[in-house]
């Protein structure tokens, strides 16, 4: 098995609060991002953005997010355990990066093309840190579709954000993948 064949069948999801609050060091992070710049775009358009909270920034930004949620989420639909899980859900990690799509100046461009280049950003990214043995989670809980967070975010109407990476250490073991279904369910060979 190949280096990429590895690393893609390793790329695993571990949630913020396994990870144990050991720190990546910046110029890893960096370099995360630097893979991210290398991915697929029509028009080269770039359209991704990210937004990197690390050291204090990551408590404050979470807090932020549990403040958005207060202030905007209806009396009816407020959880005080959602609230406090927003808040506290970066305790963990090493950093916090709010992925975003800025929408380029060709409208020739399809908007779900922008969003693709974008996951396709973050995916570049994902399997740098997994090559790393970093840990992993993109959240899009709490206040991430509302336009209070593309405010706080400082992006315009037509832009997105697409959720949160949660990146840190975790000491437990990899977990093993799988698939629901099978490949032939997905793939239709003409």
């Amino acid at each position: 098995m190949n280096d990429i064949t590895q690393i893609i069948t390793h790329r695993r999801t571990v949630k913020p609060t396994s990870m144990n609050g050991k720190k990546v060091d910046d110029a890893t992070v960096q370099e995360l991002m630097q893979l991210a710049d290398w991915a697929p775009t029509h028009g080269l358009t770039e359209p991704w953005y990210f937004v990197v909270y690390g050291g204090d920034k990551v408590q404050e930004f979470c807090t932020a997010h549990a403040e958005l949620y207060k202030t905007y989420t209806p009396a009816n639909l407020f959880t005080e355990g959602s609230y406090e899980k927003l808040k506290t859900q970066g305790d963990l990690a090493s950093h916090v990066i709010a992925i975003c799509m800025k929408r380029g100046s060709n409208t020739k461009i399809p908007e779900i093309e922008e969003i693709a280049a974008t996951a396709c950003a973050v995916e570049n990214l994902w399997l740098g840190a997994t090559a790393k043995q970093l840990a992993v989670y993109w959240g899009s809980g709490g206040m991430t579709y509302h336009p209070a967070m593309q405010d706080y975010l400082g992006l315009r109407d037509e832009d997105k954000v697409l959720g949160f990476l949660y990146l840190g250490y975790t000491d437990e073991a990899p977990r093993t993948g799988r698939r629901v279904k099978p490949l032939e369910e997905k793939v239709k060979w003409m």
